[in-house]
């Protein structure tokens, strides 16, 4: 089947079937511009270049080859009904198992014998023939393609006409293919789920003490949720103990497996475990569960860097998204080495966005900072360094309070009510939640008839008397 070159990024059929853009028809002296690098004298192709080139350079002569036959007198066909023929496979297989009667008309009304016939008689209708196709994939292509079918409906030239109808197909097979993979993913899951269970089992079954870490865990965080919350405030740098979900200690039922999982997973991510032995159902995520620490500790310095700024240069400057882009580079980039080096690491912030502020007041027509005022700014920046401190202390409870609120809510609620405090950093936090939340409900979904016996036995030790009261 021939193809059509490829359209610019907007017309991309990776796009995903809830944005998918709509697809402009194509323009006959369209151009690829990664081709319009190699026109000046010096400049250099690279291989992918040459095979750009190379490939609209034959796509071009196959459709200039196909204008030549049918501008001769008779015209010749023979070349435009294989494509006929390729378009009646598209369609095809753009329907339905249960389609039949469609299916079936679509094979007579495109038959390539009877239409070699017509052509050999002189009889073949190609305004008719058109129209067919069209009114086809007008029925069988999203919504998002109507606008895209109906522009084809314009095209006179048939070579022209040709091109746009294998681009537009092109896009209704990957609408297709998405639509398929949508339908089949929770399949897809589903056995994956079963298959890691099964695994997980046969490793059990030869290990039974398999457990062992994983109980701890649970204990712990179990512990951690009907622990009675303090009545003071507590900075979270001192309190990985204390439960992100408030449980009622006077009530008399045991928390849910749902919550001590959550308190769990959220003890895993905000935690230093140092040498601490892993939960073994979670070893396979301990790399991804690391550098998701890791992560939300660079953010909650950032965040603290930022909000500091902010307050001394009462918001005017960070109205520029390019000015805020440029601090969080800048700070990104200093606390490289904060873990080990956090005082030198701030220090070399506090001089830089500083640096930033006074130039950008400078710039931008208002009042510098006094000396006085900058020295504030530089040592509230330098005290970012202490775990104590109150600025990063209030960012690091706001955070933990978005990732619990992602858990039990889900992302999409959480997003429209973002903490205070959050909003320069939220995009990186979004997407951080997504991959946090994602792997912790997948992994729930796997080991979950496991966690839920482990947690029957901790409000119920299997060797309690049953007068004796329960522990926890």
């Amino acid at each position: 089947m021939p193809k059509t070159k490829k359209t610019p990024s907007k017309n991309d059929s990776s796009e995903s079937e809830n944005e998918i853009q709509k697809p402009k028809a194509p323009s006959k002296n369209h151009k690829d511009d990664t081709n319009s690098a190699g026109s000046s004298p010096g400049s250099i192709l690279t291989v992918s270049g040459l095979e750009s080139n190379f490939v609209e350079t034959m796509y071009n002569a196959f459709w200039d080859d196909l204008k030549n036959q049918l501008s001769k007198t008779p015209p010749d066909f023979s070349c435009a009904l294989e494509l006929i023929s390729n378009i009646r496979q598209i369609l095809v297989s753009l329907l339905l198992p249960r389609q039949n009667r469609l299916r079936n008309e679509i094979e007579k009304a495109l038959d390539i014998n009877l239409l070699k016939q017509e052509t050999e008689h002189g009889a073949l209708n190609v305004p008719h023939l058109s129209n067919y196709i069209l009114n086809l994939m007008a029925l069988l292509c999203a919504p998002v393609r109507d606008e895209a079918v109906q522009n084809l409906e314009s095209i006179k030239d048939p070579v022209e006409l040709l091109r746009g109808i294998f681009h537009v197909l092109g896009l209704m097979k990957m609408d297709m293919m998405n639509y398929t993979i949508k339908n089949i993913q929770p399949y897809l899951q589903e056995h994956s789920v079963q298959y890691e269970r099964a695994k997980f089992q046969e490793l059990l079954d030869k290990q039974p003490n398999l457990l062992d870490c994983t109980i701890k865990w649970m204990t712990r965080a179990a512990t951690d949720v009907t622990k009675p919350l303090p009545s003071t405030s507590v900075s979270p740098s001192s309190s990985f103990g204390i439960s992100l979900f408030p449980f009622s200690t006077t009530d008399p039922d045991p928390p849910s497996l749902t919550t001590v999982l959550y308190q769990g997973y959220l003890n895993l991510v905000l935690r230093d475990h140092g040498n601490e032995e892993f939960p073994e159902t979670m070893l396979m995520d301990k790399a991804r569960l690391q550098a998701m620490r890791s992560k939300l500790h660079h953010l909650t310095i950032l965040a603290s860097v930022l909000l500091v700024a902010r307050s001394f240069c009462c918001g005017v400057l960070f109205s520029s998204p390019e000015f805020v882009e440029k601090l969080k580079s800048i700070t990104t980039d200093l606390t490289k080495e904060f873990s080990s080096k956090p005082e030198e690491s701030m220090l070399s912030v506090s001089d830089q966005i500083s640096q930033e502020i006074h130039q950008g007041l400078k710039d931008t027509g208002l009042t510098v900072l006094s000396s006085e005022n900058r020295a504030s700014l530089v040592g509230q920046l330098r005290n970012i360094a202490k775990k104590e401190n109150c600025i990063r202390t209030i960012i690091e409870q706001r955070i933990h309070l978005f990732l619990k609120c992602c858990l039990i809510h889900g992302m999409r609620e959480s997003l429209l009510d973002f903490p205070g405090g959050l909003l320069f950093i939220e995009p990186e936090l979004a997407q951080l939640g997504w991959k946090f939340v994602s792997l912790m409900h997948y992994n729930q979904h796997v080991f979950s008839p496991y966690y839920a016996e482990i947690l029957k036995n901790i409000f119920s030790p299997p060797n309690a008397e049953k007068n004796e009261e329960k522990p926890i």
